[in-house]
């Protein structure tokens, strides 16, 4: 029986690690040091991709042993990147610019095995379309869900579902964090089936 390498998530996110439990595979979890600033006039599904392969190599390098999932997500409105918003101010300001707008989430999620060289990222992008909010119902969202550490500042996995109009995706785990239905196609390719390797 072949011994599988040891899986790792590049990332401290919750989110993520709550995802990636839902496939029922045994794996570690290492914070990748990546400098998530973007290029100058980069675009946010490049910025994305780009730090989701750099945060899985960053942790590849300290274990070439392993199965390396690196992840990063931007929130894309009108072109412009935007963050995790940090302060209360600031997730208020975002949640006002985005009323009544749409706004993609652009997901990416890399796996690399420099046992086999392999390496590779995928693109999910989630077009949330925003209700027209009114200043009261952005304080309320704020105030019960702190939402500071999410691009964007909202969760749709919680009380933010609440913001929105619309969701379109081709994968609903994207956009939490992590898009599982190319997290198990990369992982296959990487020579580790969800379904199999148990």
């Amino acid at each position: 029986m072949t011994t599988l390498p040891p899986l790792i998530l590049g990332s401290t996110s919750p989110y993520r690690r709550e995802l990636l439990q839902r496939l029922k595979l045994p794996f570690e979890v290492m914070s990748p040091q990546v400098d998530e600033d973007p290029l100058p006039g980069e675009a946010p599904a490049l910025l994305a991709t780009r730090l989701a392969l750099a945060k899985a190599q960053a942790v590849a390098a300290q274990r070439p042993d392993a199965i390396v999932i690196g992840s990063d997500q931007v929130a894309d409105f009108e072109g412009m990147a935007i963050g995790k918003p940090g302060t209360h101010e600031r997730a208020v300001q975002q949640l006002r610019a985005m009323s009544g707008h749409s706004v993609v989430f652009q997901t990416a999620v890399a796996v690399v095995r420099p046992a086999t060289g392999y390496a590779a990222a995928r693109l999910v992008p989630v077009t949330v379309r925003f209700r027209r909010l009114s200043d009261a119902e952005i304080e309320s969202y704020l105030r019960a869900e702190q939402p500071y550490d999410c691009a964007g500042s909202a969760k749709s996995e919680a009380l933010g579902i609440a913001l929105v109009e619309a969701i379109s995706s081709d994968d609903p785990s994207a956009l939490v964090g992590l898009p599982l239905i190319a997290t198990c196609a990369l992982l296959r390719e990487a020579g580790l089936d969800p379904l199999v390797s148990k």
